[in-house]
């Protein structure tokens, strides 16, 4: 049985890391990226442990002509790209008065404009496979806002927009879309929001967790990116052809405030 492909971004760290290994341990080839600089023994590893093959591209997503040759050098490789996880992304937690241009210009880019770019990318082959899925990792602040997070807002806003266009034109072809809209998981950029929220709320570091990060989630704990992960896989699954077009919360009850 041919093995099923995931091109997944921001996948050597992280939610996305905790992603590919999930599907790597279902047989998927996986498709890495990322811009540590150990990103391809990272990709190296995971794939050794669950004997699946792989591609490394340092890709940045602020480039979309990197972001076509990955998907080229991916196509070329495995001869097709069955699953799309856009998940790299990055936060700046400021004032909107204090919110510095070029840092509103590489959210929007990295954590929307990119995954446009990589649909796109994806797409013809996709539609003549008649099968794909695309999965954005979102955010509840795809659903919700908070202060001091006005590009990352927007950004998530944004691709749950993109997602549902997405699944309205893939439905023909069998290519679904989906998001997923975690609560907050422990992660380096949200150990990094740590130190940021302390700042804008002027608290000290061990009072933002309960405070300010998991304030707003009934179920005062991180979501797991073991969670995230096995929610991505029944997507991508055959099972979920039906499936398309919703924004998933995995918000800790978040959402049902």
């Amino acid at each position: 049985m041919k093995h099923k492909i995931a091109l997944i971004t921001g996948s050597t760290s992280g939610i996305g890391l905790g992603i590919a290994e999930a599907f790597a341990a279902k047989g998927y080839n996986i498709i890495f990226n990322g811009l540590e600089e150990n990103g391809s023994e990272i990709a190296r590893k995971v794939a050794g442990q669950h004997q699946v093959d792989f591609l490394f591209s340092g890709a940045n997503m602020l480039q979309p002509e990197a972001l076509r040759e990955m998907v080229a050098q991916g196509t070329e490789k495995f001869g097709s790209i069955d699953v799309l996880i856009n998940n790299a992304g990055i936060q700046h937690v400021a004032a909107i008065e204090d919110f510095p241009e070029e840092k509103w210009n590489a959210i929007i880019g990295i954590n929307l404009t990119a995954a446009f770019h990589l649909t796109k990318a994806v797409w013809p082959n996709m539609k003549a496979q008649k099968f794909g899925r695309i999965i954005n990792i979102a955010s509840a602040h795809g659903l919700f806002a908070s202060e001091f997070k006005s590009a990352y807002v927007a950004a998530k806003h944004g691709i749950v927009g993109f997602t549902k266009t997405a699944a309205l034109e893939g439905a023909p072809y069998n290519i679904t879309a989906n998001a997923i809209c975690p609560g907050y998981v422990k992660t380096p950029l949200v150990e990094k929001q740590i130190a940021d929220q302390a700042k804008a709320h002027n608290l000290p570091e061990n009072e933002v967790v309960k405070k300010v990060i998991l304030a707003k989630q009934a179920v005062k704990d991180f979501v797991p990116v073991s969670t995230i992960a096995e929610l991505a896989l029944f997507l991508a699954s055959e099972n979920a052809t039906t499936l398309t077009g919703a924004a998933l919360p995995v918000d800790g009850g978040w959402s049902a405030q």
